[in-house]
């Protein structure tokens, strides 16, 4: 009876969310801001009205490979590919560098214990959780929206890598990284196969049965989402890894038909946005351990510290990087503030330190938390300096 009540709770929450978020249309509230809020707020910290069960755990992990899942197939690399591609990857390199220093300098003096994983964790980028509000906002259609989805690419994907070279290190086996190799291997031959080899009758099918019960290409996209992420487990990889890599995929394999891929997209955001991930975001506020984190001075300093560090180590090479004829002077501090967020791949790497011991309990709930500041603010003083769209409607 319990998990029914969590989960009709959890209902009612996503439902309010958007409601909630509609009567704030001065600071544009995004919707996963007040998922995770109010999971806090309904959750064990504060009214303790609802919990988590192994029910609503599963439907937040597919919850969190749907939102991967959804930020690769949004990618257009025909739109940001070349210089945007190119100032994101670079951007992020030096992300990681500064990242990386500044942590090693605060394990030196002891201000945190695992600086390797603390210095990914700073050079992340929540792309997912960003696309439906820069979608909202009118971003991803001006001149800025390559550029800004380029670097929250290069945020997304390219700490996945690094993740997964830190799960084969911190195995004691590193030649396990090579097993990133093979996964990246056997992700482009399912992709050459799925682009090239497309039967006839299949692709029949999936014309005919779009409006129908049948469904054969939302059922394909699953499909091939839940082999990926089942094969990035098999071999040691995170999970997320193998979403993002479906989406490429998928988006890949309908790049050709504007109308069946915008068809397809519909669908697959409508069980990801509109069941599936508002159940991550949620729980996530809802399993956030406000109790441990206030009874730790230390660890509650450290949540507006990281914070910072998430718009000065993603901040810093928009401003030594990305010239005029790229961003006008006020996208440039917008960039900076959505490149700053990050909140599910800090989930991902919190956890991994909590299960090696390379990390405490204390300095997760505080990346974790800084990660939700980052999400909660960032956006929104990041549309604040933007021009308002000539209608306003509903920032998801």
């Amino acid at each position: 009876m319990a998990e029914a009540e969590n989960l009709l709770l959890i209902a009612l929450i996503a439902v309010l969310a958007p409601i909630i978020a509609d009567l704030t249309p001065a600071i544009r509230l995004p919707v996963v801001v007040a998922e995770v809020a109010i999971g806090i707020v309904v959750g064990p910290s504060v009214l303790d009205l609802v919990g988590t069960d192994v029910l609503i755990e599963t439907l937040a992990v597919f919850g969190l490979a749907f939102l991967f899942f959804l930020a690769g197939l949004e990618l257009d690399f025909e739109r940001i590919g070349g210089r945007p591609l190119r100032l994101g990857a670079a951007g992020w390199v030096f992300s990681l560098a500064l990242g990386m220093t500044i942590a090693l300098l605060l394990g030196m003096t002891g201000v945190i214990d695992s600086p390797v994983l603390v210095g990914l964790a700073l050079t992340t980028t929540a792309l997912g959780t960003l696309m439906p509000i820069l979608r909202d906002a009118g971003v991803l259609a001006d001149d800025a929206g390559p550029f800004v989805v380029a670097a929250g690419a290069a945020g997304e994907f390219l700490p996945l890598v690094g993740l997964s070279v830190i799960v084969a290190i911190e195995s004691g086996e590193p030649w396990k990284s090579a097993l990133l190799l093979a996964f990246g291997l056997i992700a482009l031959a399912t992709a050459a196969i799925a682009v090239g080899a497309q039967p006839r009758r299949i692709v029949r099918l999936v014309g005919t049965t779009m409006h129908s019960s049948a469904q054969l290409a939302v059922r394909l996209a699953v499909l091939l989402l839940v082999a990926l992420v089942a094969l990035a487990a098999d071999l040691g990889l995170d999970l997320v890894l193998g979403a993002f890599t479906a989406g490429l995929i998928a988006g890949l394999v309908v790049k050709g038909d504007e109308h069946a891929a915008a068809e397809l997209r519909s669908k697959l955001e409508a069980v990801g946005f509109g069941f599936l991930v508002p159940i991550f975001f949620i729980t996530t506020g809802i399993d956030f351990d406000l109790d441990l984190l206030l009874a730790d001075p230390a660890a509650l300093a450290l949540v507006p510290g990281f914070a910072v560090l998430f718009l000065a180590v993603r901040g810093a090479p928009v401003y030594l990087l990305y010239r005029s004829r790229d961003l006008s002077p006020g996208e440039r501090p917008s960039l900076a503030l959505f490149s700053a967020a990050a909140l599910p791949l800090l989930i991902a790497i919190t956890a991994l330190g909590v299960e090696t011991g390379a990390m405490s309990k204390s300095e997760a709930l505080s990346l974790v938390g800084a990660g939700m500041l980052s999400v909660m603010l960032f956006p929104i003083l990041a549309m604040a300096l933007r021009p308002r769209p000539p209608e306003d409607g509903v920032a998801d």
